[in-house]
């Protein structure tokens, strides 16, 4: 008997690998014009593990203190065999990620893959898309030089700005009323340990949601998909879009490398608590659309602050966004859902370049 086989045996006996593998085996990839959207939410679930990776190996010589973060941080980019490389990588994917994320979340609305029986996939979809961005404003901290520090002032004094809860939740960020080590160390705890234990129960959890209720076939083209032969509107998952998928993977690694190695992420200047901040200070890009509405919100709004309504306003927002196949039903709804996705996407990336340019 082959080795291999072996091993397989071996497994079989112990863990029933057969029965594990059997729902791989029977799982099918509906086939139509828009199936390369299918690709991106592994792509994103591949630059999950890729950070988890280089997170783990930044962790052999991260310290996370005031003190010494940004020493290790610089240490590991100049004195470490290719620390440039994986902190670059490592920043680099955290970045595609999301982007990605917001690829994936996007197709899903248009394609209207989150319709019956698939509410809670888009629920749990969502709430991984909350937690990719909350790793991102974790780790913007944590090497702590001048940008991240004056970056994460200004968004936790956005939190603090919520009614009722807002001066608590900024206490509970900061680990105290200023931006100190405190919150640097608040940052790292939720950055290699909350953020990554919620992460991977949800995937696990929107895994078997979608095993559970298969790949949705977008609406407008199901009953003339449904008229072609089985073996013509469906391909195996394994090994057929497997395949496919590792290629996409193949891809997106490659495209990650070539942005590691040919745009370094740089690390400036150290944070210094008691400097004044740099003048244009900006969060990171998936939060500048949000940061510059803000901006551009009047001081007053009648009685009320501007920038409290702006934060109550996204927050509504991304309420009905979460609960948006509950909102769709009729034809109606249909159009308006398709419709406020097209001015998100607009409004997203004009806000976006307008954060870029301004001063």
């Amino acid at each position: 008997m082959a080795p291999l086989a072996r091993v397989r045996n071996w497994l079989d006996e112990r863990f029933g690998w057969d029965e594990l593998l059997a729902p791989l085996r029977h799982k099918t990839v509906p086939i139509h014009r828009y199936s390369y959207w299918y690709f991106l939410g592994g792509i994103t679930l591949f630059l999950f593990g890729v950070q988890v990776c280089t997170g783990i190996l930044l962790l052999l010589y991260y310290r996370p203190s005031a003190n010494e973060a940004f020493e290790s941080v610089q240490y590991l980019m100049t004195q470490v065999k290719f620390g440039w490389l994986v902190r670059s990588v490592h920043s680099w994917a955290a970045n595609l990620m999301i982007l990605t994320a917001f690829l994936h979340m996007f197709s899903v609305v248009f394609l209207r893959a989150y319709r019956k029986p698939r509410e809670l996939t888009w629920v749990s979809g969502m709430l991984l898309l909350f937690l990719a961005m909350g790793f991102g404003f974790s780790g913007y901290l944590l090497p702590w030089n001048t940008l991240a520090f004056f970056a994460t002032k200004v968004g936790t004094d956005i939190a603090g700005q919520v009614p009722f809860v807002g001066h608590r939740t900024m206490i509970f960020l900061r680990g105290g009323e200023e931006v100190t080590g405190a919150t640097l160390s608040r940052f790292f705890g939720f950055h290699v340990a909350v953020l990554p234990g919620l992460t991977t129960l949800l995937v696990g959890v929107h895994l078997l949601l979608i095993q559970r209720f298969g790949i949705s076939v977008p609406a407008r083209i199901e009953p003339e998909w449904r008229e072609l032969p089985q073996e013509k509107r469906e391909m195996r998952f394994f090994p057929s879009f497997l395949l496919r998928e590792l290629m996409a993977w193949y891809i997106a690694l490659g495209v990650l490398g070539a942005l590691a190695a040919f745009s370094p992420w740089g690390l400036g200047t150290k944070a210094d608590p008691f400097a004044p901040a740099p003048a244009g200070i900006k969060p990171e890009w998936y939060f500048l659309f949000m940061f510059q509405t803000l901006k551009l919100i009047p001081a007053k709004l009648g009685l009320l602050d501007g920038e409290v309504v702006g934060i109550l306003t996204f927050s509504l927002a991304g309420l009905i966004w979460l609960l948006v196949p509950f909102l769709d039903g009729t034809k109606r709804t249909q159009r308006l859902v398709t419709g406020a996705a097209m001015f998100v996407v607009a409004y997203m990336g004009m806000m976006t370049a307008y954060g870029y340019v301004a001063k």
